[in-house]
């Protein structure tokens, strides 16, 4: 303040001095000294004038209490009373029911699919399965040809939630709820092409524990080869979504899983025109399936091996029938890393049923005395993936299923095997954007040696986010 002071007035010293000067230098003029003297009094009075509002202002200032710290760089925060409080997002919880520390998880991707397809002998009917993706089973036989079809859909169409929940000394528990629109129709093709959510995965997770539906343990899903169809090499893998609990802990794990039984009728029963496509469906297990796997991992990829064993089981008290029998399958599958391209590949055999190409053939067979007969069988495939570029990638891959069935029991028209080929492009020109186009050739025999083929031309495109 001293300092301010003091040029105040040196200030107004010096002035005084240089209109002193100027006075002595025009003393001899009377007329303009009388003029310059009346405006140095008015300059004087705008300056003094001036002086007094900047001291004002100085004053004001100094009385101001000193401002608050900033919030800190990427801070959302809000200053209450001195303190920072966080600022919500919303004035209610999205979801007030949620634990603390829940963070939320929404993904998916959108996919529409146009397919050509062409069976010689026969036709896949409309608004089935098969029109929608390769289903080895539906391939037709001994039909008439009636030309190549082409059917689009968006119905792989994908939406996946869940939850992650941050608990007390680093633990955490996850839910997934996932769904697509396969199999719900609720408009047709003439107007609307309208489906419905059809359920998928739905499970929790805590540590080693998982309950609910998602993969059976016996599946392989990381060899599952890069496909424009749903699967892929359907007729050579392992594809069951079902109801478990499952204990993982390192690379081992195992499962209690929901039981079923498909079962094709003794031949004995059946009408002369049956096509050899009886099922009887049974939910009659007392106990759930059961699986083990064990996987080894590494930069080069990974090796698995996996079993099963199940109670098979079907009960008829009008038919007086009342059988059981346990069945057992095991499985190799892995992929080996050659730089960016791999090598994708599964063996399983035992008895498969249900478990492998979509229920191409049944668990059992029913005997003449109404006793259950295992119906066993080998599946397998291979898969070569190549990278072109960090935008294209290619497919190639060969799958197949055979099975030994009693045609004594079963009949000559049931199915013996199938298998398939098929080559792709996928083309990626922006990130999670892809299109594809596929290729696929397969056939379906019979026990008694008839047979049909499929020629399916695909194209695809799928945006994830």
């Amino acid at each position: 303040m001293a300092v301010t002071h003091f040029h105040y007035r040196t200030s107004r010293a010096l002035r005084r001095a240089t209109v002193a000067i100027l006075g002595v230098a025009l003393l001899g003029a009377s007329t303009l000294a009388t003029a310059q003297s009346a405006k140095e009094q008015a300059l004087e009075a705008r300056v003094a004038e001036l002086e007094r509002l900047v001291q004002q202002l100085m004053a004001q200032k100094q009385a101001m209490p000193a401002p608050a710290p900033a919030p800190a760089a990427g801070s959302t925060g809000v200053i209450v009373s001195g303190t920072t409080t966080a600022k919500p997002v919303q004035a209610g919880s999205i979801t007030p029911n949620a634990a603390p520390g829940t963070s939320f998880l929404f993904t998916g991707f959108a996919k529409v699919d146009g397919l050509w397809t062409d069976t010689p002998d026969g036709e896949i009917a409309e608004g089935t399965s098969g029109r929608d993706y390769y289903v080895p089973s539906a391939t037709p036989i001994g039909g008439v040809d009636e030309g190549t079809d082409f059917d689009s859909h968006a119905k792989q169409t994908r939406l996946i939630f869940g939850t992650d929940t941050a608990l007390d000394g680093g633990d955490k528990v996850s839910t997934r709820f996932e769904v697509d629109f396969f199999g719900s129709s609720l408009g047709d093709q003439r107007v609307t092409n309208t489906y419905a959510p059809v359920l998928r995965h739905a499970y929790v997770q805590w540590r080693e524990w998982l309950a609910g539906q998602t993969w059976t343990n016996f599946q392989d899903v990381a060899t599952l080869p890069d496909a424009v169809d749903f699967i892929g090499p359907t007729d050579g893998t392992v594809f069951v979504r079902q109801p478990q609990l499952r204990y993982t802990k390192g690379g081992f794990s195992a499962s209690i899983e929901n039981p079923e039984t498909t079962i094709t009728p003794y031949v004995g029963t059946l009408p002369s025109t049956s096509t050899g496509n009886d099922r009887i469906t049974t939910d009659d297990s007392e106990l759930p399936d059961f699986t083990a796997r064990y996987t080894w991992k590494g930069s080069w990829g990974h090796f698995s091996i996996a079993a099963l064993g199940r109670e098979l089981k079907y009960e008829q008290p009008s038919a007086s029938i009342k059988a059981s029998t346990w069945s057992a399958a095991g499985s190799l599958s892995g992929k080996f890393m050659l730089g960016e391209d791999d090598i994708r590949y599964m063996v399983v055999g035992g008895n498969l049923g249900r478990y492998v190409g979509l229920n191409f053939t049944n668990d059992a067979v029913l005997d003449a005395s109404g006793d259950l007969q295992t119906i066993d069988g080998y599946a397998g495939f291979v898969a070569y993936r190549h990278v072109w570029n960090s935008k294209l990638r290619s497919n190639l891959y060969y799958a197949l299923e055979e099975y030994d069935n009693d045609v004594s029991l079963t009949g000559s028209r049931v199915n013996k095997s199938s298998d398939s080929w098929t080559v792709n492009f996928i083309y990626s020109p922006l990130p999670k954007l892809d299109i594809g186009a596929e290729f696929r050739h397969a056939v379906r025999e019979l026990e008694n040696g008839a047979d049909g083929s499929l020629d399916r031309l695909q194209f695809t495109t799928k945006y994830s986010f």
